[in-house]
């Protein structure tokens, strides 16, 4: 069964900076490119950031382009985003996600 567990938010300020996990287990994590999403209150989820499956390629979101980073580490099946320059707009759920599954998402508020 396919679990995907994220962690690492919660409160910051402005300008600050975070660093997500999303720790996969019930597949070949290696074989699967990944990506994060985010959702805000009442608005619709959105793509932040995508990796290949090896890593090599990477693709982002223009809102976060330039402040956040997305990494893997398939030796530990987990799936990292580094957010730095936090501004309040990124304040939402973060979710993992590898085709249609999903983890439960992990709060990021940035105040101002």
């Amino acid at each position: 069964q396919v679990q995907l567990v994220e962690s690492g938010g919660g409160l910051v300020q402005f300008g600050g900076s975070l660093r997500l996990a999303c720790a996969a287990s019930g597949f070949t994590f290696r074989a699967y490119p990944m990506r994060w999403y985010r959702q805000a209150p009442g608005k619709e989820r959105e793509f932040v950031a995508g990796i290949s499956y090896s890593g090599s390629t990477t693709n982002y979101a223009d809102s976060v382009k330039g402040r956040f980073t997305i990494s893997r580490d398939n030796a530990k099946n987990t799936v990292y985003l580094q957010m730095n320059s936090l501004k309040p707009e990124d304040t939402a759920v973060y979710y993992c996600n590898r085709l249609t599954d999903w983890g439960q998402g992990t709060q990021v508020t940035v105040s101002s």
